[in-house]
């Protein structure tokens, strides 16, 4: 089982098309830092954390209210031995009408029990995949990181640097 990929699903009202629409509404759910186009296939963006998380995906499948598949082309975390363990990974989000409710089935295949970062990782996506995200689905509003942290510690790192 150690090379069980993280996996998390929820189920919500309303439509497949819905679901995916909040899906690619990226800043919406994970950060509103996102640097890119996080809504049409072969789009790449650029996520970060403070100095804590910098990643680049490149969307690689994108079927309206069915599947967006984002690949990890670089990572770096600065709190594991290695560094890149992303990089390589899939992000898959499949979405699926199951009776009357919409169901989300996240998986991070290639984020795996044996990595460094998989504990804190999983914690992560599961506040943002099931509270975030459905949060943005079903109320119209998510909990992503807000800009405001980023561009703070950007000025105080400047004014130190200056």
């Amino acid at each position: 089982m150690s090379d069980q990929n993280y996996t998390t699903s929820f189920a919500v009202d309303g439509f497949p098309e819905e679901v995916f629409s909040a899906i690619k509404n990226v800043r919406g759910w994970w950060s509103q830092a996102i640097e890119g186009d996080t809504d049409k296939p072969g789009a790449v963006f650029y996520y970060h954390y403070q100095d804590v998380h910098r990643c680049t995906f490149k969307i690689t499948e994108f079927v309206p209210g069915k599947k967006v598949v984002w690949h990890v082309l670089q990572n770096h975390f600065n709190f594991v031995k290695d560094k890149t363990e992303w990089t390589g990974t899939d992000v898959v989000f499949e979405i699926a009408k199951k009776g009357e409710k919409t169901e989300v089935h996240f998986t991070h295949v290639g984020l795996v029990p044996a990595f460094e970062c998989y504990g804190v990782c999983s914690d992560a996506w599961g506040s943002y995949i099931t509270g975030s995200l459905r949060d943005l689905i079903t109320t119209g509003k998510g909990k992503p990181n807000p800009i405001e942290e980023i561009v703070t510690r950007a000025r105080q790192m400047s004014r130190k640097a200056s």
